[in-house]
Formats: C-alpha cells, sequence, structure tokens
C-alpha cells in the first residue's frame, strides 16, 4: 500500500468528478492523477531514488497535491514545509532531512532558495500558473515504488526541547488514519470539504486532503485563512465537512457579516490543534447548526489518536476515545496505568504510531517504550466511560492560534543577540489566539536595546508566528536550586 494509491483508486472510480478547487481552477481526478504521475516522472528525470527525500513547501494549492502524491508515487520520502519558515530554519530542514530538492511557492523564494543554498539543496520555484511549466518535458511514472512499512513522510517537530526532528510516518501510518478521519467525519464521494487548515500541517494533510481525496470528495481550498473568505467558499461550494483549530471557529462566529452567508450545508465539524472553549463549541453548535466533534493527536500518531464520535455521546471538554485500532492509557512516572480520575501521562499504541524520529535512535526509544506505546509527554485523565481529557500540554509549549511554538528555539535567538544575557519564553493567554508569545529578558551589564528591537531581532530568524510579540526585561530569572529557570513564576509585568 503506498499512500498515493488514495488518489489513484478515487481517479479510477470517477475520473471526471472534481477532486481539488482553488476559487476559479478545479482539477478532476483524472487531471490531479496524471499529473501526479508526470510530478514522479519529473522527479526521475532529476535523478531522485525511492527513499530520497523531497520537500515541498507550499500554501494551499492545488499544486501541493500534484508535488506531494507524485513525490509518494516515485517512491520518495516527502518532507512538507511550513511557508513561514526562514532561511535558517529551511536549511536545517533540508540539512537534516538529507533533501536534495525542495519545490517553494514563488512568494516565499527569497527565504527558500537562501536557505536551500545554504543545505546545498536546489530549490525549484513553483508559480499559480506553472503547473504545466513545472511539468514540461516529463514523461508520467504510472508505477507505485515503496509502500506499507516505508517512510513516506517526514513531518518536523520539536516536542518541547532541542531543534525540530523528523516524525517517520509510514505509508500504513497515514494511509489508514485518513481512512479513520474519513470514518468519523462521515466524508464519502459526496463530500465538500474546505481545505482552510495548512496541509503542510499533520492535521489538514491527513484529515483533509488525505482523506477527502482517498474518499472521492472534493477538496476546495483556502490559502490562508479569512473567516470572511471561509464563509464565502462555505456558501459558494455547499461546503459540507470544515475541519479547524478554535481560533478559526471563533473567527467565523463572530465574523460581522456572519449572517448573510448561507451556511446550511456544513455537516461535520472537526477541532484539534488546541482545547476548544466550551462555551464556544455550544455557541457554534446553536449558530451554525451543526455539531462540533473535538479530538487529539500529535504528528507523531499521524495524527489522530481520539476522537468524539457522531454516533455516540460528545462530551464538550474531552477529547473523546480512542479511534479504532488505537489504544491510550493514563500513566504515572513508573509506568503503570492509572484508575479513572487520576491525572498521570498520555500514551498510545496502534497503527498510527511514527516509525521514529529521522535518524534520532535514542530520542526515538525515549519517546516509544519496548512495548509500543508512544510517550506523548502531555498530562490527563479519563473518565469511567472511557473518555479522556487534556489537563495540561507537554510542558513549555506554546499553542499560539493553533501553531505548535517551542520556547527553546526562539531562546536560542534571543541568545545571539549581544544585549542578551538570559531570556525566558513562555505562554501568554490570549483571548483571540489562545496564547501570545512572551519573552522575559536579562541584559548584559551596561547593554542597551529595546523590547522592539529584540522583537524585530527574532522576527527577522524565525516564522512570523514565532516571534515574541511582547518582551519585558527583568533584573534576573527565578531559578530552582539546581539553577534551572523556574518558567511557572515568570508572568509579564501588567499593562496600564
Amino acid at each position: 500500500m503506498n499512500l498515493a494509491q488514495l488518489l489513484t483508486d478515487s481517479a479510477a472510480r470517477r475520473p471526471e468528478r472534481p477532486a481539488v478547487r482553488l476559487d476559479d481552477v478545479t482539477l478532476t481526478y483524472a487531471q490531479l492523477d496524471a499529473a501526479s504521475a508526470r510530478f514522479a516522472g519529473l522527479l526521475a528525470q532529476r535523478g531522485a531514488q525511492p527513499g530520497d527525500r523531497v520537500a515541498i513547501m507550499l500554501p494551499n494549492v492545488p499544486h501541493f497535491a500534484v508535488c506531494y502524491y507524485g513525490a509518494l508515487r516515485a517512491g520518495a520520502i516527502v518532507v512538507p514545509m511550513n511557508v513561514l519558515l526562514r532561511r535558517r530554519e529551511i536549511a536545517y530542514y533540508l540539512a537534516d532531512s538529507g533533501a536534495g530538492l525542495l519545490f517553494a511557492w514563488q512568494d516565499f523564494t527569497p527565504e527558500a532558495l537562501a536557505g536551500a543554498k545554504d543545505a546545498g539543496a536546489e530549490c525549484v520555484t513553483v508559480t499559480p500558473g506553472g503547473l504545466e511549466e513545472l511539468l514540461a518535458g516529463s514523461q508520467p511514472s504510472a508505477e507505485l515504488r515503496r509502500g506499507d512499512e516505508d517512510t513516506a513522510v517526514l513531518l518536523y517537530t520539536s516536542g518541547t526541547t532541542g531543534q525540530p526532528k523528523g516524525a517517520e510516518l509510514t505509508h500504513t501510518n497515514l494511509s489508514r488514519n485518513a481512512r479513520a478521519a474519513a470514518s468519523l467525519f462521515a466524508i464519502g464521494e459526496d463530500a465538500v470539504t474546505l481545505g482552510a487548515l495548512p496541509l503542510f500541517h499533520s492535521f489538514g494533510q491527513t484529515c483533509g486532503m488525505n482523506a477527502t481525496l482517498g474518499a472521492g470528495g472534493m477538496l476546495t481550498l483556502l490559502p490562508r485563512f479569512d473567516p470572511g473568505r471561509a464563509l464565502e467558499v462555505i456558501q459558494r461550494d455547499r461546503v459540507n465537512v470544515f475541519l479547524g483549530v478554535p481560533t478559526m471557529y471563533a473567527a467565523m462566529l463572530h465574523h460581522p457579516e456572519r449572517e448573510r452567508f448561507d451556511v446550511s450545508t456544513l455537516r461535520h465539524c472537526g477541532s484539534g490543534g488546541a482545547a476548544m472553549p466550551v462555551a464556544l463549541l455550544r455557541e457554534f453548535d446553536r449558530v451554525f447548526g451543526c455539531k462540533v466533534l473535538e479530538g487529539y493527536g500529535l504528528s507523531e500518531t499521524s495524527p489522530v489518536a481520539s476522537f468524539n464520535h457522531a454516533d455516540r455521546e460528545r462530551k464538550p471538554g474531552s477529547i473523546g476515545t480512542p479511534i479504532e485500532g488505537v489504544q491510550m492509557r493514563i500513566v504515572g512516572e513508573d509506568g503503570r496505568e492509572l484508575p479513572p480520575g487520576e491525572v498521570g501521562e498520555i500514551v498510545i499504541r496502534g497503527y498510527n504510531v511514527m516509525k521514529g524520529y529521522w535518524r534520532r535512535p535514542q530520542e526515538t526509544a525515549e519517546a516509544i517504550d519496548a512495548d509500543g506505546w508512544f510517550h506523548s509527554g502531555d498530562l490527563g485523565r479519563v473518565d469511567q466511560d472511557g473518555y479522556f481529557y487534556v489537563v495540561d500540554r507537554k510542558k513549555d509549549m506554546i499553542i499560539r492560534g493553533g501553531y505548535n511554538v517551542y520556547p527553546r528555539e526562539i531562546e536560542e535567538v534571543l541568545h545571539e543577540h549581544p544585549a542578551v544575557r538570559e531570556a525566558a519564553v513562555v505562554g501568554i493567554p490570549d483571548p483571540e489566539l489562545g496564547e501570545e508569545v512572551g519573552a522575559a529578558v536579562v541584559l548584559e551589564p551596561g547593554a542597551s536595546v529595546t523590547a522592539q528591537e529584540l522583537s524585530e531581532h527574532v522576527r527577522a530568524q524565525l516564522a512570523a508566528y514565532k516571534y515574541p510579540r511582547r518582551v519585558w526585561f527583568v533584573q534576573e530569572l527565578p531559578k530552582g536550586p539546581t539553577g534551572k529557570i523556574l518558567k511557572r513564576e515568570i508572568h509579564p509585568p501588567t499593562e496600564r
């Protein structure tokens, strides 16, 4: 089983039906299948071999599906990259994965070209109208190379410490999880799914693109989320499946012109990426007439591990029950399973758990124990009915508008500034984004720098959603007896 079979099988059943749409551009299943076969041929002409890593840095455009499935057909390993990454981040992803080719959207090529150069990789620019130009001269490759337990995708995640690491997700991991997602949200051949979640992210990739195209439905794309545009596309394309993070639901619910859009076709909605406030969930249910199901997963679990189910009781505030083929437990520090109601670490076992971290055997062994349980690092509890609840997220990690922000990465950039002696990055509660990024900074003696200058220093080095919007200066950071910084005691000064 090659993950690209999700597309090829649907194309065989429904060649002339629309597969992917972006405004006035629609690719049928036959067109998408043919384009992905030509992309596989393009890679072969460039000397790519099965197992080679191919990076794609594209927004939600039809080209993403072409490159993604084409690379998989060629037996390559796809390395999806956030389009907001900057030069140093791009260079790291390429060098760590060993990707020799990067296909980047034209709007982001200055950073992509520079990062690729630093990593010794080739960057190919992809333009909005340039799909035929990209594939010109390439011969289609119909053969599906590699599958099953071979690695299909490297999804980079850094957990809570250290540099980002690639979670090796196999063809089986992803194809089975996509089918599970299709079942969860009743995605069938009549589905019209709004692709508002970034396709480079595991949620949008598995539950949006792979689930919909595997079922033979249509994926209608939104390159950048805007609540007004989302409501417009729901009305225009009669969208019946919407998947998003809580901030997306809040933005659509509170849009000033919401009532002028017909959203009556919405049938199934799923939320993940961050905890959804119960009040928001219930209000969205009431206003949109569509029950929102909340669930849980991680990049390392393909990503879906548990969800509330449409045909069972939904418990607001819960992440539901494990999906079919997946086990979850709450364990104490000694690894023993805890009884209902007690708080411990969420561990997961099943077909969806990654093969491991790319070329990091020690970190793989720390994450997946000898019995195959993946240790999430998240604290949770389970009730008497088997419904799970997340009590706290991975220690120190910040979730800003559904994006994972890892403090250490930002702290390292802050420490590169000559005026900075120490820095600690923490999450600050935010009513719209869930959390905002803040930084407490201790300056070198005699040094002078403004908060704005430090914020801009980070902004120049990292993706736009990562840089700290609030920076404040302190004489010293709170520390424990071992010298470890106590982030739980760090709070921004009250704004006047």
